[in-house]
């Protein structure tokens, strides 16, 4: 009871943040009814398996959250942080401002004792500088990949594949800052999973955008050069200026025949990429949490159980360790009589 009293009173109160989402299903994804159930229960997703080469399953989603890049964005926003006047980013806050609890500094100083001792002794070691040159590999400073192990364990998404829905929630030592978090990771998931699936269709539309340019310079070209040769022979009957003429009616026409197919394209391509950007439905918005996740009392009572159980059990092993060291005695007088 007297631990169950201490822990509940040293370990931080939490809030959990959460909100629920059913993305977008692909108009080529199938569904294989009662088939995919029974393959579904011998660990197979056929609705995955008969998908778009192009599609980005909601299974993969959760890696995503939990990405270096991911969460390097999130540890680079900006939050209102409890107790500061200023909004200030995770790295920020942690690398800086947030001084450590009670309960970490117990345990700090208990068992990880053995760790402090090690790198008093061994020192600071050369930290690791990020290399923003390349983009072949990211590499993380010491203090940055601590924070990543911290926003790990913060934010998490599941995946309902039975029902086809999404649950994100972040879970911080203040409930305003839980609900920023969550809403934050919330648009960046979006922009992240949007950016992929429209990824092949926006290097289209911007292939068809740079030939229509230049097919509409073209043809604003050939329609000008036939206006001016208009006007300047407008009274002359010449073969050779009617078949100057024709040539350039020629290429204007090409060039219109061009510059109309390309239009086309273009509008046609603006309308792939609306096709493909995802649609989530939020079925549960973000709401500040107005309850914490651990509760003192149920802390209490189960550390009381525990300590009951272990109470009990102590007694019976007395007993049981009494009656083995009584038996033992009485056959070793017993032996001794004999002899």
């Amino acid at each position: 009871m007297v631990l169950g009293v201490a822990v509940a009173l040293l370990t931080p109160k939490e809030y959990t943040a959460t909100t629920t989402m059913v993305p977008q299903v692909s108009k080529g994804s199938t569904k294989m009814g009662g088939l995919s159930s029974l393959a579904a229960m011998a660990g197979f997703n056929l609705n995955d398996m008969t998908g778009n080469s192009g599609e980005l399953s909601p299974m993969v989603y959760p890696q995503i959250v939990k990405s270096v890049p991911f969460q390097l964005e999130l540890m680079n926003t900006t939050f209102h942080f409890p107790g500061q006047n200023e909004p200030l980013t995770f790295y920020t806050y942690f690398n800086g401002v947030k001084k450590p609890g009670a309960l970490e500094l117990v345990r700090k100083y208990t068992i990880g004792l053995p760790g402090v001792i090690i790198k008093a002794i061994k020192g600071d070691e050369n930290p690791v500088t990020s290399d923003q040159s390349t983009n072949d590999y990211i590499a993380l400073t010491k203090d940055q990949d601590e924070i990543r192990k911290i926003l790990n364990e913060t934010v998490n998404l599941e995946v309902n594949d039975k029902d086809g829905y999404l649950t994100l929630s972040a879970t911080t030592i203040d409930p305003k800052l839980a609900a920023q978090l969550t809403t934050k990771a919330q648009a960046l998931l979006q922009n992240t999973i949007t950016e992929f699936k429209i990824e092949k269709a926006k290097v289209q539309l911007e292939f068809i955008q740079e030939r229509y340019n230049e097919k509409k310079n073209e043809f604003e070209n050939a329609q000008t050069t036939l206006a001016e040769f208009r006007d300047r022979n407008k009274n002359v009957t010449s073969a050779l200026a009617r078949t100057t003429e024709e040539k350039l009616q020629n290429e204007y026409q090409l060039a219109f025949e061009v510059y109309s197919q390309l239009a086309q394209q273009l509008e046609q391509a603006r309308i792939q990429v609306k096709e493909d950007t995802p649609v989530f439905s939020v079925l549960k918005p973000v709401t500040v949490p107005l309850e914490d996740n651990t509760s003192g009392a149920t802390t209490l009572i189960i550390f009381t159980f525990l300590g009951g159980v272990v109470a009990v059990g102590w007694i019976f092993l007395k007993e049981f360790l009494r009656t083995v060291k009584d038996r033992w005695g009485q056959e070793r007088e017993n032996k001794q009589k004999t002899v």
